[in-house]
């Protein structure tokens, strides 16, 4: 059985990571989500419950997924899992750089290989961050997150004006 581990902070879970863990489950026989608490990253919007429930909701209608929440080495996770191969979305090549030396520390690390996956072009402009500001300040974010996301980005930002 091949097991593909797609981590990320996912803060939020949007359409360009959706895309990623679909065309990893036309791959695998399972998929594992790992939402992550990135310490490089600033304070998190969702705690990593909100993060994994927005997880199971979006991707629903792919029994292959198993959601999980990690606060240890990705290495350590994919051992626990199983994982085949690491999976990971690419934006654009700007991404590529910092990917490829994770990657390479991970199979340093493990073996575990990683897969990358680059993004469609109509997703590749998608970050977590900018959402984040555009639902902040009242902005319309539903063409660009799944259906639970918007309902969770709603409420959190209700009544907020900055």
């Amino acid at each position: 059985m091949t097991v593909g581990l797609i981590p990320g902070s996912f803060d939020p879970f949007h359409n360009g990571h959706l895309e990623v863990v679909e065309r990893a489950a036309l791959i695998f026989d399972t998929i594992v989500v790992a939402a992550i608490r990135n310490p490089q990253k600033s304070e998190a919007l969702f705690d990593l419950d909100e993060r994994r429930e927005m997880i199971a909701e979006s991707c629903a209608h792919l029994p292959k997924v198993e959601i999980v929440s990690i606060a240890k080495l990705l290495v350590d996770v994919a051992r626990d899992v199983n994982a085949t191969a690491i999976v990971k979305g690419l934006r654009a090549v700007s991404d590529f750089e910092s990917e490829l030396q994770m990657a390479q520390m991970n199979r340093s690390l493990s073996g575990v290989e990683t897969l990358f996956i680059p993004t469609s072009s109509s997703h590749s402009f998608i970050a977590s961050r900018l959402l984040r500001e555009v639902a902040r300040y009242g902005g319309d974010v539903t063409p660009f997150v799944p259906p639970a996301v918007a309902v969770r980005l709603a409420d959190k930002f209700a009544g907020r004006t900055s």
